[in-house]
This record gives C-alpha cells, sequence and structure tokens, in this order.
C-alpha cells in the first residue's frame, strides 16, 4: 500500500515540479498515439465501411484475418517493423528505425484493425432501409460514406476510443522501433519499464499514474463531445 501511496505522491511531485524528462515522455506519447489515431481513422473508416457495406467474394477470409490482427502482440509487430525498417530490410534507406515516425508506423500497425473491425460492424448494424433511401434518392458512394458514418458516429467513437487505449499503453512497439531514447522516442510506458527495471518502482508507480491522468482526460474530453452530439 505504501509504494501506491508513495508512488501517488511522486506522481504529483514530478508533475509539479516540471520535470523535464516526465513531460518529455508524455509529449512523446501524446505526440506519436495521436497521430497513429488519425492516420488509423482516415484509412481504416472507408476501409472499415467497404467491409462492412459490400458483400465481394472472400469477404469472411478478409474479416477473419482482420479479427485475427486484432489480437496480435505488440512484440511482434515492433518485430516485423524493425526487420522491415532496419538497415538490411526494404526501408532501411529512409533512416526511420529508433524515430517517431517509426513508433507511429507501428502504432499504425495496432489501431488499423480496431478502427476498421469495430467500423465494419456498426456499419453492419445501420438500418438498411437508409441504405435504400439513399440509392433511391440517387446519392453517389462517396454520400453513401459520410451518411452511414455519421449515423453510426457513437460506434466509431467507440473504435476510436478502443484503439486510443490499446496504442497510448503499449510497449513493446515503441522499445524495439523507438529505442527508448531519452527526449526524443522515450514515453511513458517505456520510461515505466526503464525505471521498473532499474528497482525505483515508486517512480514507475508514478509514470503509471501519469499516464492513467492521460488516458482518463482524453475519455472525458470526448465523453463530453459524444453529450454534445446527442443534444
Amino acid at each position: 500500500m505504501n509504494l501506491f501511496h508513495d508512488g501517488f505522491v511522486e506522481a504529483i511531485e514530478l508533475l509539479m515540479s516540471g520535470n523535464e524528462s516526465v513531460y518529455s515522455a508524455i509529449s512523446t506519447t501524446i505526440t506519436v498515439s495521436s497521430w497513429s489515431l488519425l492516420i488509423s481513422l482516415l484509412i481504416g473508416l472507408p476501409l472499415g465501411f467497404a467491409l462492412g457495406y459490400y458483400n465481394f467474394f472472400g469477404k469472411a477470409v478478409v474479416r477473419t484475418i482482420v479479427d485475427t490482427f486484432l489480437a496480435l502482440p505488440t512484440v511482434v509487430i515492433g518485430l516485423v517493423a524493425y526487420t522491415m525498417l532496419s538497415q538490411v530490410g526494404p526501408f532501411g534507406a529512409y533512416d526511420l528505425l529508433f524515430t517517431q515516425q517509426a513508433i507511429i508506423i507501428g502504432q499504425i500497425v495496432l489501431g488499423l484493425p480496431i478502427i476498421i473491425a469495430l467500423t465494419a460492424t456498426q456499419v453492419e448494424a445501420v438500418d438498411k432501409r437508409l441504405y435504400t433511401s439513399l440509392k433511391g434518392l440517387g446519392a453517389k458512394p462517396l454520400q453513401i460514406l459520410n451518411a452511414t458514418l455519421i449515423e453510426a458516429r457513437f460506434g466509431i467513437m467507440t473504435a476510436a476510443v478502443t484503439a486510443y487505449g490499446r496504442i497510448i499503453t503499449e510497449i513493446g512497439i515503441s522499445m524495439m522501433v523507438g529505442g527508448n531514447i531519452k527526449y526524443h522516442t522515450r514515453t511513458v510506458t517505456t520510461a515505466i519499464a526503464l525505471e521498473t527495471g532499474k528497482g525505483e518502482f515508486v517512480t514507475g508507480i508514478a509514470l503509471g499514474l501519469v499516464l492513467f491522468a492521460v488516458a482518463l482526460i482524453v475519455n472525458i474530453a470526448l465523453s463530453m463531445l459524444k453529450r454534445k452530439w446527442t443534444q
């Protein structure tokens, strides 16, 4: 119990003291996770719509593959990304390894299946009469896409929150392709792993509480946005 109490006190002290390394890790975490979520949404929403709206040969296979990627361990994604971005990999010439961009790429692979799968489920749940009405009015595919995403916006917001929660708390990708470089690619999760490995359990708990606070703020902001949309 003392560990958690001391960790909470130290978390407050770290935030109040303006500790540079802590705020750098928080800034890096928010930056890479936000970019990862944004790009995942831009790619995943149209793909999720197509998977849920259209019927095509092999759809069940594609859906199974997407669902399988939902359970893919972050260390496996990190390993594949490391191999692809290393000097002997196909993208080694771009020098992306141990950069924030590398973390973003890996986290997109992590978040994309969540967005696609949950969006497809929401699209399938939309009242089919909406599609009939839109087609009867001569709506184009892009207009149908927009109308469907608006209709399923609450479910899609849930998908975004779920994806962001998975992205912001992952550690395998950030550690393997980011390198845990202080003031550059160190995130809150990799900082927790480092401090715990050094035996600094109180600091690790403090950083964990900081990460929880960041996730809580994001969820509160999204909840307020959802409440505003329902008014």
